[in-house]
């Protein structure tokens, strides 16, 4: 049985990545380089992989990358809400240091990465119901894509879900592996085994000049 390709890829850069404020649900759009990552993306895709569908988070930041890849590579997009990102409740607009400031206890179960701990306010998801839910979501587009090559654009924690379940590591383990803007991050998926890594964070698109249009 032929495995499904998945190209699993974080939305492109927004303000408040810069920022360094979380965003969760909260709808916030691409940046300019953001716009330009996608743009980059979208093209060396077009230009080295057959693409037969494209899965995107609803969200406007996953959205506008999405669309990037499907304008230059002609695959169909769909968007799931199943993609989005955790969910913050309260904490949704803030800065780590602003939480720690305002609810240090929330934000020391949030550094320890307590698996039970629920941000507070309405839609917190603890991580445990978070990776319940981003894996049933991969798990069933995988299934409906047996043999085919999709991609999916989402968002950082959905990624670190993803890398998690297809290297066995626990949810508390220490994250060492990078979760970069409009990276290609590559991973197979079969109903016996589940995922499985094939490489991850390739940025080698965002690198090449050749890929910018504008010094054509």
């Amino acid at each position: 049985m032929e495995p499904t390709r998945i190209l699993a890829i974080r939305h492109g850069e927004t303000a408040w990545n810069v920022g360094a404020r979380v965003q969760g649900h909260l709808d916030i759009p691409l940046n300019g380089t953001g716009h330009a990552q996608a743009a980059r993306l979208g093209r060396a895709l077009r230009e080295h992989l057959p693409i037969d569908a494209i899965h995107s988070s609803d969200l406007t930041r996953a959205r506008q990358t999405a669309q990037a890849v499907a304008d230059a590579t002609g695959a169909p997009l769909e968007v799931d809400a199943a993609l989005r990102e955790r969910c913050f409740g309260n904490l949704q607009g803030r800065t780590f240091d602003e939480v720690r400031a305002s609810a240090p206890e929330d934000a020391e179960s949030w550094r320890r990465r307590d698996p039970a701990w629920t941000p507070p306010g309405v839609g917190g998801e603890s991580l445990l119901q978070f990776r319940e839910r981003v894996l049933h979501s991969v798990q069933t587009l995988a299934a409906g894509n047996m043999g085919r090559h999709i991609v999916i654009v989402t968002h950082g924690g959905v990624l670190d879900v993803l890398y998690r379940a297809a290297t066995g590591l626990d949810l508390q383990d220490a994250r060492t592996w990078q979760i970069g803007n409009a990276a290609v991050n590559r991973l197979l998926w079969t109903p016996d085994i589940g995922l499985t890594l094939v490489g991850w964070a390739d940025t080698t698109h965002l690198e090449d000049e050749s890929l910018d249009e504008s010094t054509a």
